[in-house]
């Protein structure tokens, strides 16, 4: 395969293009550190909410008042679901030629990361009309910091593909852009991991805690 048949630049060509590939590595491994950099905020974020959920509660509700699990539940389902399209808009940087089956997917996956972002401010909407606001107590600022940052970080992601979706109508940046596609899409799944494990300590262990 010449360079000219390049269709996924930074990822598994080095046997093909190996040049690329170099040029590449950079890059990628830049944002890995920035990724993993990314994880131990949350590491963080995550250890001061198990430890406000204990000592925190300060008399206003706990943990099991405000695990939300069907709220959580389709939440789950959006952000899988968009991680899986997003997967597909990768396979079709790939191996599809033009850019219509990539746009497409990319536009699945910014209508589920929107529903999932309209489900946590409907989330934290609900809490603040019971009072459950994060001014009442170290449990609830932490829930909200968390909860908070992570719908944050999901937007961040769509305003980035909304960029790229503009960017892709430029023929001139179409090797960067589909390599800030490829970031992304690890961007995108980095925060479905972030998700899992907030579902799990919050959500869950919250639910019967």
């Amino acid at each position: 395969m010449s360079a000219g048949k390049n269709l996924h630049p930074g990822i598994n060509i080095g046997h093909v293009d190996p040049g690329a590939h170099r040029a590449a590595e950079p890059v990628i491994f830049g944002f890995w550190v920035f990724l993993m950099s990314d994880l131990v905020i949350f590491a963080l974020l995550l250890a001061t909410y198990a430890a406000m959920s204990v000592h925190g509660i300060a008399g206003g509700p706990t943990p099991a008042q405000v695990a939300d699990l069907p709220s959580a539940a389709i939440e789950t389902g959006l952000l899988l679901l968009s991680s899986f399209t997003m997967s597909l808009a990768t396979v079709a940087l790939k191996y599809r030629p033009g850019r219509a089956h990539l746009r497409r997917w990319l536009a699945v996956t910014a209508v589920l990361g929107l529903a999932f972002v309209g489900m946590e401010a409907w989330d934290f909407a609900k809490l603040a009309g019971q009072g459950a606001v994060p001014q009442r107590s170290g449990f609830l600022s932490a829930h909200f910091t968390l909860l908070g940052t992570h719908a944050l970080h999901v937007s961040a992601g769509l305003v980035w593909m909304a960029v790229l979706a503009f960017q892709l109508g430029r023929t001139e940046l179409e090797d960067l852009v589909r390599l800030r596609i490829m970031r992304l899409a690890l961007f995108w799944h980095l925060l479905d991991v972030v998700w899992i494990a907030i579902l799990t300590f919050v959500f869950l262990f919250g639910a019967v805690g």
